[in-house]
């Protein structure tokens, strides 16, 4: 919980002058600039989100099947890769416009990728499958006995859907678009590759450009507070949103076929979503990767980059597993006020967005073990911070779903409480602590703001070398990071869709 009283601590006892000064010339945009990419976001994720889910829930069509699969794999890429792609793409004199003026003449100008039209693009596209996901297990779950009754009533197929099928699926909706809400407020690499002014991005520029750290962590402060709006505003929204199957008789959908040329309208908008989101930029990063290897880009530096990644990332993720083990265990087995206290604290990285927690890391280092300074440890402890919330999240539903009475057997029969675990729960949970451990792997892999704040000198991760490359403009080279990033994060995604079959 330090970085977190350390940001409320530094911006609370700060200069009334400077929250003068940034109330005056910068909150007021940087809360538009954020409100603003929220509800554009907001919006295309659920129009995405509720029509892809209804597509693949209620038809079946040829390769329908395999698109529940493609779908999930824009989560792979990182939202600053997807704005590095598409800012080649868009960018004046790029081939999409010259598409554009072919088809619409000579002076057709189409919107610049470095505008909030071009950052509510490549986030929507990035964050679209966490509304899909949920939409499409609320939609599996539907008791379809609901619109048959609109049905016999005399409602149509659109007014049912609107007013019966969309308010029943609400819970999952809400869920989906705030967790994509809190993804867009604490991005950084996107809005700092386009340049779209946010919180996290002035967090940053305060930092390195003014080396103000009091005026960052006034702004940290106000995103902080912003994230416990969204999270209050989702438990308000999400507890008048219950609904529970009370009486009469339930039935799940099944998929229908559809008519050929319906089918064939559906795979088109699949494929355009698809395209967008996952295809066109993997397969520019593939044709650039080949350009840098032709080109001879690829020295032992990039295999330094690699390690580097890797290691910090393993190293982490066992960490935070082994960090996570006794707070995940007391909070299903032992809950007492100590306890839960110790695991909300843990919970707290959420509210962190990157710059914010390597800010008040950075700072609490500086002052409390200089001696660490500058080294990889710092950096450690800022990925710690920001990620082990996702390492408690899958251990604890892993612990709750293992029933107690095998531990008391082994209690029961003198074993001590050190020996059950290891020999009996630990066993039985490994599964579930394993994928924990791949989930933290992958996003300390992706990780980007920490990073370029906290490495030591000469200390370059894949994603640093992504940022540092494509604010260059130089694609070709950046392009290699980028595409085994995405490689690496694949099976993850796949993993998170196998998951979520199995629970519905």
């Amino acid at each position: 919980m330090l970085p977190l009283l350390y940001v409320v601590v530094t911006a609370m006892t700060a200069d009334f002058a400077v929250w003068q000064r940034l109330w005056s010339t910068r909150v007021p945009e940087l809360l538009l600039n954020t409100l603003s990419l929220s509800i554009g976001v907001t919006v295309i994720n659920l129009i995405l989100g509720v029509s892809l889910a209804w597509i693949l829930t209620r038809y079946t069509f040829p390769g329908s099947g395999v698109w529940n699969w493609l779908l999930i794999l824009p989560l792979s890429i990182p939202s600053y890769v997807l704005a590095y792609t598409f800012t080649s793409l868009l960018k004046r004199g790029g081939p999409v416009e010259h598409l554009w003026q072919s088809l619409a003449g000579a002076e057709a100008v189409l919107f610049s990728p470095f505008s909030l039209t071009g950052a509510v693009l490549v986030l929507a596209l990035n964050t679209f499958p966490f509304v899909y996901l949920l939409a499409r297990s609320a939609l599996k779950n539907f008791n379809v006995s609901f619109e048959e009754v609109a049905h016999v009533t005399g409602a149509g197929r659109v007014t049912t859907f609107v007013r019966v099928s969309l308010p029943l699926i609400r819970p999952s909706l809400i869920a989906g678009l705030f967790l994509a809400i809190l993804y867009v407020a604490s991005d950084f690499g996107a809005v700092s590759l386009l340049r779209y002014q946010t919180f996290t991005y002035a967090v940053y520029q305060q930092m390195t450009g003014r080396f103000d750290n009091t005026a960052a962590a006034c702004l940290s402060l106000v995103l902080v507070a912003c994230a416990f709006v969204f999270l209050a505003g989702e438990r308000w929204f999400r507890r008048r949103s219950r609904f529970y199957q009370t009486t009469g008789r339930y039935r799940k959908p099944i998929p229908q076929p559809c008519h050929p040329l319906t089918a064939l309208l559906f795979t088109g908008y699949l494929l355009l979503v698809f395209a967008a989101a996952f295809g066109v930029p993997v397969v520019l990063l593939i044709q650039w990767t080949i350009e840098a290897a032709s080109a001879g880009h690829l020295s032992g530096k990039f295999l330094g980059y690699v390690w580097n990644s890797l290691s910090l990332s393993a190293v982490t993720a066992t960490v935070a597993i082994v960090c996570g083990i006794p707070l995940a265990y007391v909070a299903c087995r032992r809950q007492t006020w100590a306890s839960t206290l110790c695991v909300q604290g843990a919970y707290t990285g959420y509210v962190l967005p990157g710059p914010v927690a390597a800010l008040a890391v950075l700072v609490l280092v500086s002052q409390i073990i200089p001696q660490l300074y500058g080294t990889v440890f710092v950096l450690l402890l800022a990925y710690l911070v920001h990620f082990l919330p996702a390492a408690l999240q899958g251990m604890e539903s892993t612990f709750q779903q293992l029933t107690p009475n095998l531990e008391e057997a082994s209690r029961s029969l003198g074993i001590r409480s050190i020996r059950t675990f290891f020999h009996v729960t630990f066993p039985l949970v490994r599964g579930g602590f394993l994928s924990a451990w791949i989930l933290v792997f992958v996003q300390c892999m992706k990780e980007l703001p920490a990073s370029l704040l906290l490495r030591p000198v000469g200390f370059d991760t894949l994603a640093v070398r992504i940022w540092l490359e494509a604010s260059e403009e130089l694609y070709q080279s950046a392009a290699p990071p980028a595409l085994l990033i995405v490689l690496i994060t694949i099976p993850v995604a796949l993993l998170l869709m196998q998951k979520d079959r199995q629970t519905t």
